[in-house]
């Protein structure tokens, strides 16, 4: 095509024509930098018009006046600005980022232990700022523990719910039985603030996690501590390949070590070996299960007293047990040693409170080993195994000292906690 320019007649493409008339011309990008001077601190102080903050060039585009000059000449200069950019730059404490309006809140409680009894004592005294989980601004909170590493349902306790407050009080004591030195030193206790729905699912506010190695035998400690999120679990979708399977091996070598450490509860035992009495004793005329002759006349023998047990394995679908204890003394070449305690309906912590006797020589029961077992029954089906302890001289840890301790002493009384375990010994036998 042809187009008339300064008095001549170009003769041009049609290519051409649209690249002239179409595109238009292309500008480099102001970036954030350029709206900033370029001052050293140590450079005179610049006039108020040196800091009007225009892009290099002199073009004066949108945007070049970010900053005023009358904010510029406050600043005091380019030495200033350099020195106080960090306190204007600063959260306000009061403004909605800060962490003091986004707390969960404070929770404040007490924890004593005494190794005597093996009791775990919390009290749980109150808490303040609780996070709003209801319509109305305010919350339903109750408070449970947990011991960690350990079965959630088998050794939950709870409080009662405050209705409707943020800043609840409780002074409500919680007590955990059974509970060893070694636990002490080995377990975190879990205090989760929940808000309580009737219509929905319970809404977790906060926790606060305590290693028990904290404290001291017989000696309170005060708690006030700060309501935390529970720590996030890894997304593996958020994980590369490589990441991915190792997480998987992780997960499956943990699951393995959990199996092969897992509790199955507490079992108190006391245990006694009673000399042999002669006719007109008191502790002859009847003692114990086998105890008190016709003549009058009681020989010794090993008195077993289970007392209770304490945060059982649940094994039934309503999240309890019906839990009962059987006892052997083995070996028992005519099967006369075994007894049984009631069955405890719907419970984890049951107390039984029995005792049975069983009539031998000392240097009989030196080579004997005891067998504890706790199981629950089920109604029309096998009963199911919970957990188990074996007593003897080729025992160990705490079941060794307890069994030493009673044939060493006697007629003395010795009670223990033992640690149930989740391994069933061929000696061990369904009903």
């Amino acid at each position: 095509m042809t187009v008339q320019r300064g008095g001549k007649k170009l003769s041009i493409s049609i290519q051409e024509h649209m690249a002239i008339d179409v595109c238009p011309a292309v500008r480099p990008i102001r970036q954030i930098s350029a709206y900033f001077p370029r001052l050293s601190p140590t450079s005179p102080t610049a006039s108020p018009s040196a800091l009007a903050l225009s892009p290099p060039g002199g073009g004066a585009v949108g945007g070049a006046h970010l900053l005023s000059p009358q904010r510029a000449h406050r600043w005091g200069g380019a030495g200033s600005l350099s020195q106080n950019s960090s306190i204007d730059t600063s959260v306000d404490l009061n403004s909605d980022d800060s962490d003091d309006c986004t707390a969960l809140g404070t929770l404040e409680f007490e924890l004593r232990y005494e190794p005597s009894s093996s009791e775990l004592h919390c009290t749980v005294l109150r808490a303040k700022g609780l996070k709003s989980m209801d319509f109305n601004g305010l919350s339903d909170p109750y408070v449970k523990l947990h011991l960690l590493p350990g079965a959630c349902k088998a050794n939950k306790l709870k409080t009662k719910t405050i209705r409707n407050s943020l800043n609840p009080v409780w002074n409500e004591t919680l007590t955990y039985v059974g509970i060893t030195e070694e636990d002490m030193h080995r377990k975190t206790l879990r205090l989760t603030v929940c808000d309580e729905d009737k219509l929905t699912h319970n809404e977790l506010i906060g926790e606060s996690r305590v290693p028990l190695k904290r404290l001291k035998p017989n000696q309170t400690k005060h708690f006030r501590t700060c309501l935390d999120h529970p720590p996030p679990l890894p997304s593996p979708t958020t994980m590369g390949e490589a990441l991915r399977g190792i997480s998987c091996y992780l997960r499956e070598w943990e699951n393995e070590q959990l199996h092969s450490l897992e509790e199955r509860g507490r079992l108190l035992l006391s245990l006694q070996f009673l000399a042999p009495v002669g006719p007109g004793h008191p502790d002859a005329e009847g003692g114990g299960a086998d105890g008190g002759g016709a003549d009058g006349r009681r020989g010794g023998g090993l008195c077993v007293g289970v007392k209770r047990c304490a945060h059982l394995a649940a094994m039934d679908v309503n999240g309890f047990s019906d839990p009962y204890v059987k006892i052997y003394l083995k070996p028992d070449l005519q099967k006369k040693s075994k007894h049984k305690t009631a069955v405890m309906k719907k419970t984890l912590n049951p107390e039984f409170n029995e005792e049975f006797f069983y009539e031998m020589s000392l240097s009989e029961l030196v080579n004997k080993t005891l067998e504890v077992t706790v199981w629950d029954y089920d109604l029309g089906r096998s009963n199911d195994f919970i957990g188990g302890v074996c007593l003897s001289c080729h025992s160990q840890g705490d079941s060794l000292r307890h069994w030493m301790d009673t044939l060493k002493n006697k007629g003395r009384r010795f009670e223990r906690w033992h640690i149930l375990t989740n391994e069933l010994p061929r000696t061990f036998g369904h009903d």
